[in-house]
Order: structure tokens, then sequence, then C-alpha cells
């Protein structure tokens, strides 16, 4: 069970998102919860940077494909902890590096600080 950052070998393995989590909701209960459709090879609960507090959702990942729908068509509405779960297969990947800065802020429109000409307003073709 992962409390930090992924296990680094999650090749292979489907991914659910988990969302609306309580706060309270461990990387344990999720996966006795879940492997009754199935082998789950990892449970990942993301915390926040300085509360270390779960973010509310998490990635519960199987190692066969089938299990993991079977899982998802299951337990998507199901309630856990007093809160109606939503459970999708997950997405990977972030967006391109021209699209957002490192920090995961988009770009700023028109650059630098000060004045704007009428010019820098105008959209670029």
């Amino acid at each position: 069970m992962s409390y930090g950052r992924p296990p680094p070998d999650v090749e292979g393995m489907t991914s659910l998102k988990v969302d609306n989590l309580t706060y309270r909701t461990s990387p344990e209960t999720l996966r006795r919860v879940f492997e009754k459709y199935g082998r789950v090879g990892d449970v990942y609960i993301p915390r926040d940077r300085y509360t270390k507090e779960s973010r509310g959702f998490a990635f519960v990942r199987f190692l066969d494909k089938r299990d993991a729908e079977d899982a998802m068509d299951a337990m998507d509405g199901a309630l856990l902890d007093g809160r109606e779960l939503r459970v999708q297969m997950a997405r990977y990947g972030r967006p391109p590096d021209s699209m957002y800065s490192r920090r995961g802020a988009p770009p700023r429109r028109y650059g630098g600080y000060g004045r704007r000409s009428r010019r820098s307003l105008l959209p670029v073709f």
C-alpha cells in the first residue's frame, strides 16, 4: 500500500480513480472493498503536500483489466463511509508542457508585467 508516491512499477495494471472519499478512508479499507472483484496490485491515496491529509480521491490498480471493469461497474455509486463513490477508469498523462508551466498553473496570456500595449492584447494566429 502506498502512502506517499505511487510505486515505481505499475506497468500492465489497470487503474481506477475513486472520487468522493472521506478524509479518513484508508488504503486498507479500499483494498478490502475492491478485492472482492479481483486481485488488487496497489492502492494509492494522494495526500496534500503540506497537511498530509487525503485529497479525497484514490487510485485502485488491478492486475487484470476485466476485474477493474467489474469493480468499476459495481462500485460506481456505492456507499463507503457514508459517501457515494464515483469510480471511473483513470486517465494517464499530464497536459503538454507548452500548455502549463512547471508549477501547474496556466501560462500568462500576455506575458510580462507593467502596461500592456494594445498590440499585445490581439490574438496571435
